[in-house]
């Protein structure tokens, strides 16, 4: 099939009547979403980019409210990664910023409703309000048992991958492990995300198709929805639209069907 014909035809298929809650065929146990557009947004609308951030993060509200409703398991966000530093002292300063509005006002809720919050990355870097920030709520939250609310901030998988290569070193070097018991389960161990299942679905907003560093390794085996939405306007209705099309997938691991 042609490109622009498989466009086309995936065009259709995303525009389909979605199914209501509750009536999906399979839900993926964890969700990762790469929430990209929020720039764009904001230039479509003539605004600053920070506004566009904060359209982004007011969205967020809805959709880990939908996913703790569905039931899934994990919801992986990608927040602020290692490369975004470089962008500009105002964007970065207004990130930071969202960073410490979300937690004053969600934090609240997400305990009440049993979220566990975890922070993937190095929280080290960040400005001491925010470090101190991302680690009460860790600790507010490290009893619950419901969602696990996994969010990346100053994230980068190669950065992870390198952390726990060194921590894995460090077991050889002190005689806990020997070279020939590394296999993938220790890899796993020494992952932010040590514990949890790997991605299902993977859903990048704004129709960017690339994985831009995040989750690498938990990402294997992921089916990857890419909806042209811009983050800010990325919808519930739309999340189910993803879902039921990760519902329709035939996940075979590698292996083949007969």
């Amino acid at each position: 099939m042609k490109l622009k014909a498989w466009k086309t035809a995936m065009s259709l298929a995303w525009k389909k009547t979605p199914r209501t809650t509750g009536e999906f065929d399979t839900l993926p146990e964890h969700v990762a979403i790469i929430m990209d557009g929020n720039g764009r947004w904001a230039k479509k609308h003539k605004m600053s980019v920070s506004k566009g951030h904060r359209q982004g993060t007011e969205n967020l509200r809805e959709i880990i409210r939908h996913t703790d409703d569905l039931g899934i398991g994990v919801l992986s966000l990608y927040a602020f990664s290692t490369e975004n530093w470089n962008r500009s002292e105002e964007e970065v300063s207004a990130l930071m910023q969202l960073i410490l509005d979300f937690f004053a006002s969600e934090i609240d809720e997400l305990d009440e409703k049993n979220v566990r919050i975890l922070i993937l990355g190095d929280k080290g870097r960040l400005p001491e309000k925010q470090r101190e920030t991302l680690i009460e709520a860790e600790d507010r939250t490290a009893g619950n048992t419901g969602l696990r609310l996994n969010i990346a901030v100053n994230y980068g998988s190669r950065a992870e991958l390198v952390k726990a290569t060194r921590e894995i070193a460090v077991r050889v070097r002190n005689g806990d492990l020997k070279p020939e018991e590394i296999d993938e389960k220790t890899i796993s161990d020494h992952l932010y995300t040590a514990g949890q299942p790997d991605v299902d679905l993977l859903i990048r907003t704004s129709g960017e198709q690339r994985l831009s560093n995040f989750l690498l390794y938990q990402n294997a085996y992921a089916e990857f929805v890419f909806p042209e939405t811009l983050w800010p306007d990325f919808s519930v209705h739309e999340y189910d639209l993803a879902l039921d099309a990760y519902g329709h997938r035939e996940r075979r691991f590698g292996g083949r069907t007969r």
